[in-house]
């Protein structure tokens, strides 16, 4: 079955790691509808998203529709079986110009890997190719 997923890094349409999102990308650009820290994290300057709701900023990015074979793909490179990196949970996010909210599932960092860092940058409202 389908799922709207919510990218805002590596995943995002013409960055590195794209070619793993093969899903279908929902017109617009979104923004997570509470604040959440957004940083750039370890040797490689991952970003970073913490699950710590009302915290850092809106948080810019898009939104995909994948099925169960990307969603499979993206969860292996998002490492989410296993501790430290990331996890899938349900965002709200609103769409830029209209406002239309939607629940999509998102990939969060664990706290345990920011904590022992080192931060390099944010928190960001965005993860842009300058990064």
């Amino acid at each position: 079955m389908p799922q709207h997923l919510f990218v805002y890094g590596t995943l995002k349409e013409g960055f590195r790691n794209f070619h793993i999102n093969r899903g279908q990308r929902i017109e617009g650009v979104f923004l997570t509808a509470a604040p959440h820290p957004l940083y750039l994290v370890g040797d490689f300057g991952l970003p970073w998203l913490l699950h710590r709701p009302g915290h850092g900023l809106q948080v810019e990015g898009q939104v995909f529709e994948v099925n169960e074979t990307v969603l499979r793909d993206m969860d292996a490179l998002e490492r989410v079986d296993e501790p430290g990196y990331y996890e899938r949970l349900p965002l709200q996010v609103l769409r830029i110009g209209d406002h239309q909210s939607m629940v999509v599932a998102c990939y969060f960092g664990s706290d345990a890997t920011f904590e022992r860092g080192p931060v390099i940058a944010g928190p960001l409202a965005r993860y842009d190719l300058s990064h």
